[in-house]
């Protein structure tokens, strides 16, 4: 589980490496945003989040703001550019992430929470690749490894679930299954999987770590 201060997301830039925050810090005493702008803040990260993922690196601040139904000053008051709003975009994806592997984590299917999860960091990488380009084009590097690397002890803890409740061999060690999700989260952003695609290697990974009683006919 992730500390309620930080986020899974690493980002390289030439000036280095740094770990995104959970959220805005400001300086203290600061008064907080009004509600109207939060409200519009998530209405811009969902507007281009979609955005992105349809067009890729073609997409516009100024489509986003229609998306978004507020004007481009709203969007650039929020996003002074282009990088800043792409980079929310993932910081904003990575706490999503956070908060369902804590929830599957918590309450979910001992049996089956493991599996979900992969499944789940599967879909995201693949759907982000354009955010992910567009980023790498402006000099900014998501440090993937280092990302999934961040959900090491939640990934621990639904393994741990999983063996015990006989869904995976008692074998598989935690850094073995942080080391499948890194390849396949690798593979799907940079290879561009398409769903039939992730679905099978999944079902190989899958596999794998089922124990042999629990393995699909092929």
């Amino acid at each position: 589980m992730l500390d309620d201060n930080e986020s899974p997301l690493i980002l390289s830039t030439k000036g280095g490496t740094l770990m995104a925050p959970a959220g805005p810090a400001g300086p203290d005493g600061a008064r907080p945003p009004r509600a109207d702008a939060r409200r519009n803040r998530a209405r811009i990260l969902a507007a281009a989040e979609e955005l992105f993922e349809e067009r890729g690196a073609a997409a516009s601040t100024e489509e986003v703001a229609r998306r978004a139904g507020v004007a481009a000053g709203t969007v650039f008051r929020h996003f002074p550019t282009k990088d800043a709003l792409l980079g929310a975009i993932m910081k904003e994806l990575m706490r999503r992430l956070a908060a369902e592997v804590d929830e599957l984590v918590e309450r979910g299917d001992p049996a089956t929470a493991l599996f979900a999860f992969f499944t789940r960091m599967a879909e995201q990488a693949a759907a982000k690749r354009g955010v992910v380009e567009s980023l790498a084009a402006a000099g900014v590097d998501i440090q993937l490894t280092r990302s999934v690397d961040a959900f090491g002890a939640s990934v621990a803890a639904l393994l741990d679930r999983a063996q015990r409740a006989g869904a995976v061999r008692p074998q598989v060690r935690p850094d073995e299954v942080t080391a499948l999700l890194t390849g396949v989260c690798q593979g799907a952003l940079h290879g561009g999987w398409d769903a039939d695609l992730r679905a099978r290697t999944l079902e190989l990974v899958f596999a794998g770590l089922r124990p042999a009683a629990g393995r699909p006919a092929r």
